[in-house]
């Protein structure tokens, strides 16, 4: 035996937005009477993907399920679809769509999920190159695409708020890159991802959306603009940090979302 007991270890653990511990069964009793959830993750991160998959699994059981991801740009959806609908197989989508590098290992279990189930899988986000363009020449160079680019995006023009905490924070991150269209690039990706969750979810359907914590984190982005569209909205936020220790939810993110899911931060990453 043993002089010393181990250490009990633990990998994640997940608080509510007043940084008290809850299990997963509170978790999903929270969040299964809402319209809209927004999964907010860290891309490399195994704990994160791993919890998107048994949330949705679990909800599944309970609602009509619609799915959604920023990691999927709107201009890839009907190769998405023909991939949902077994018109063509995983290397069709790998040659015919912009996956992300890590797909295999994080995405495709979700998306594998809506094929089995027949659930839709919608690409929310805006295709890179006109996120990259308004970061280069603002807004107005979005206005002489044609109509079909368009489509592809929020109607224009967006709702744009500067002041917006989130967006003011980016300024300081990365100051190499900074501009005043830096956030303006963040905000057409949030309000394009958000105006094709509510394109998609129907009157009694509940919308598991996937994306990296900080769209959604302190009630801001993709958040911001549901809000915009409809205040009535019931949404569900849960992001992801990473802590030396999990036992104790640090001070910093307490009120980031209405859940938080820490995870070690020695934790393997996926990529």
């Amino acid at each position: 035996m043993f002089g010393v007991q181990a250490q009990k270890l633990e990998a994640y653990q997940v608080y509510n937005k007043k940084g008290k511990k809850v299990s997963f069964k509170k978790l999903l009793k929270s969040v299964k009477e809402k319209d809209i959830i927004l999964f907010g993750e860290l891309h490399d991160n195994p704990i994160a993907h791993w919890m998107q998959l048994k949330l949705t699994q679990q909800l599944h059981d309970k609602n009509e399920l619609v799915l959604g991801a920023e990691m999927l740009e709107t201009d890839n959806q009907k190769v998405l679809n023909q991939y949902l609908n077994d018109e063509i197989n995983q290397k069709g989508l790998d040659s015919l769509a912009r996956l992300w590098v890590n797909h295999k290992t994080d995405y495709k279990p979700l998306v594998d999920f809506a094929k089995t189930n027949q659930l839709k899988f919608i690409a929310t986000n805006i295709p890179r190159r006109y996120a990259s363009l308004v970061y280069k020449k603002g807004f107005e160079a979005l206005d002489s695409l044609s109509k079909k680019e368009k489509n592809w995006m929020s109607p224009l023009p967006i709702a744009y708020d500067a002041n917006l905490p989130g967006y003011k924070k980016m300024m300081n991150m990365m100051p190499e890159h900074a501009n005043s269209n830096l956030p303006k690039a963040q905000a057409i990706k949030d309000a394009t991802m958000a105006h094709f969750i509510l394109e998609n979810r129907r009157e009694g359907q509940q919308f598991i959306h996937y994306n990296g914590a900080y769209h959604s984190d302190n009630f801001e982005g993709i958040y911001w603009y549901l809000q915009q569209a409809s205040a009535d909205l019931k949404i569900a936020t849960i992001s992801t940090v990473m802590q030396k220790e999990v036992g104790k939810l640090e001070k910093e993110y307490k009120g980031k979302a209405d859940f938080i899911l820490v995870v070690d931060e020695e934790m393997t990453n996926t990529y």
